[in-house]
């Protein structure tokens, strides 16, 4: 992955002390390594208050809540969902609730990845 920078003077990892609940890290980096894992050269920084990770144009975001974290594909839409946990009524994105690592679905997580990565590249 590409080396972490700043964006208006927040790195990801000063974002996550300031925006993250505590509970909510080790969720946070799960997304993290599991976005390191399947698409390493995309960019990840701060933007649009979450993070976000960027290959040509933007392709997911980690955003926190309260109750979880929300792991957001840009381009979901297109996604097949073989796992039925894409949720969201937008145009083109769709996200996964993600609770506790334990809960978190990887193997769909990683196909997710791999759906945006290529369909960043068509």
């Amino acid at each position: 992955m590409a080396e972490q920078r700043a964006f208006l003077g927040v790195t990801v990892d000063e974002y996550i002390e300031r925006k993250v609940l505590p509970q909510h890290h080790d969720i946070v980096a799960m997304a993290r390594a599991l976005m390191r894992e399947g698409a390493p050269e995309a960019e990840e920084l701060v933007s649009y208050d979450m993070i976000t990770y960027r290959l040509r144009s933007h392709i997911a975001a980690i955003s926190p809540t309260k109750k979880d974290i929300t792991f957001i594909l840009i381009r979901g839409i297109n996604f097949e969902d073989n796992y039925g946990l894409l949720r969201g009524v937008g145009k083109h994105s769709r996200h996964v609730k993600l609770k506790s690592v334990e809960k978190s679905n990887q193997k769909a997580l990683r196909g997710y990845i791999k759906q945006a990565v290529e369909w960043d590249a068509r």
